[in-house]
């Protein structure tokens, strides 16, 4: 006899698309605080709506299509939010420093929060069974009586992780200091935080990429010394033998 599906049953399998949540919620958006906020074009007011009505539709859509909740969106929501109040009401641009610096150092908090619980975010970000074959390299930890070394590095693993969003907030405040200088609801302004942007990918975004691929290799270096595994042997999507 035929079941009915179950409403889970229905829900599609997500997919990550960080390059579309990227567009969608933080370069689009961006763009168009930059682009369209004169009075000629949209306005502040009218760009600060176009700009949230990305992130707020892309969030909303991947919540009712997957039932998964986008940080990314909700990211990009909060940024756009925080820089269009700042043009919009015309606050001194030190606020947009301290804005630019604290959503990275804010998630670097939570990362290191995360210790304390159950659930460290690196395992989430890194080591997770969606990415490792995580029983199978547990098993050999305890086989080999390295469980209790193993967790003390992916305690380190914790922390280096941490230290990349760290350095994002402070390469950011710097960034935000150095390139906008004109008073916010300005031309200029929309043009130097549009600087600011583009520069942020080359001196920020590259380097934090850099850093969390380090954390990964420290993390892949700890179980192949710790369980003899090789990459292949661990990495789902593999022919294991």
């Amino acid at each position: 006899m035929n079941q009915t599906p179950s409403p889970e049953q229905n829900i599609p399998t997500h997919q990550p698309r960080p390059m579309v949540d990227m567009m969608l919620s933080i370069v689009i958006p961006t763009v168009i605080l930059m682009k369209l906020s004169s009075e000629g074009d949209l306005g502040p007011a009218g760009a600060l709506i176009a700009a949230l009505a990305f992130p707020i539709v892309w969030g909303l859509y991947e919540l009712a299509k997957f039932r998964k909740f986008n940080f990314i969106a909700l990211l990009g929501l909060v940024s756009v939010v925080l820089t269009g109040g700042i043009g919009l009401f015309e606050l001194d641009t030190q606020w947009l420093a301290i804005k630019e610096a604290a959503i990275p150092a804010v998630i670097g908090l939570v990362v290191i929060i995360s210790t304390v619980t159950p659930y460290p975010l690196v395992k989430t970000l890194i080591y997770n069974p969606k990415i490792m074959q995580v029983e199978k390299i547990e098993a050999k930890l305890i086989e080999r009586g390295n469980e209790a070394l193993f967790q003390s590095r992916l305690l380190k693993s914790t922390y280096l992780l941490s230290a990349t969003f760290f350095f994002s907030a402070a390469m950011n405040y710097m960034l935000a200091t150095w390139i906008v200088v004109s008073p916010a609801g300005t031309p200029e302004f929309n043009e130097e935080l549009g600087q600011m942007t583009m520069f942020s990918y080359l001196m920020i975004a590259l380097p934090s990429m850099l850093m969390m691929a380090a954390v990964f290799y420290y993390l892949w270096r700890t179980i192949n010394g710790l369980t003899g595994f090789t990459l292949s042997e661990v990495m789902h999507g593999e022919n294991n033998k």
